[in-house]
């Protein structure tokens, strides 16, 4: 793992790892529990997670834009994380709490992201902010 993602996961605050986190996913993706492995190991968290069919209903009642959805969502202390954030950026979140952002996403199934690994192939990818304030890229992975 590099330095500064190491860095960055181990300045999570006790507010972040005291936090509720819940995830919630399709029974029939298996990406959504690598990727819960993933945050529960960066940031030392107890995932809840509930197994919906409805997954576009959570999505919609949580305001997921459509065009920043994927297979999963996750709700952590009033915030929506859409697809699969790394931890680093979560933690970053909930520790620095922009004013106007709702949540953050990363769309698709980007590969490389945390719970898309495929040995050394990567894709880049966004985090994308979102929410009262607009949208706005909160991380870049190349």
């Amino acid at each position: 793992m590099a330095p500064a993602l190491l860095m960055a996961l181990a300045a999570c605050s006790n507010a972040a790892q005291a936090a509720s986190y819940t995830m919630f996913r399709d029974p029939n993706c298996g990406c959504c529990e690598e990727w819960a492995n993933h945050v529960h190991a960066g940031m030392q968290a107890e995932i809840a997670v509930k197994e919906r069919s409805d997954i576009g209903a959570i999505k919609d009642r949580e305001g997921v834009p459509v065009d920043l959805r994927s297979c999963h969502t996750m709700v952590v202390d009033g915030y929506v994380i859409e697809g699969h954030v790394p931890a680093a950026d979560i933690a970053r979140l909930l520790r620095e709490r922009p004013e106007g952002v709702e949540g953050l996403a990363v769309p698709g199934m980007p590969i490389g992201s945390p719970g898309m690994e495929m040995g050394d192939r990567t894709q880049p990818y966004q985090v994308i902010a979102f929410g009262s304030a607009g949208r706005s890229v909160f991380a870049s992975y190349e």
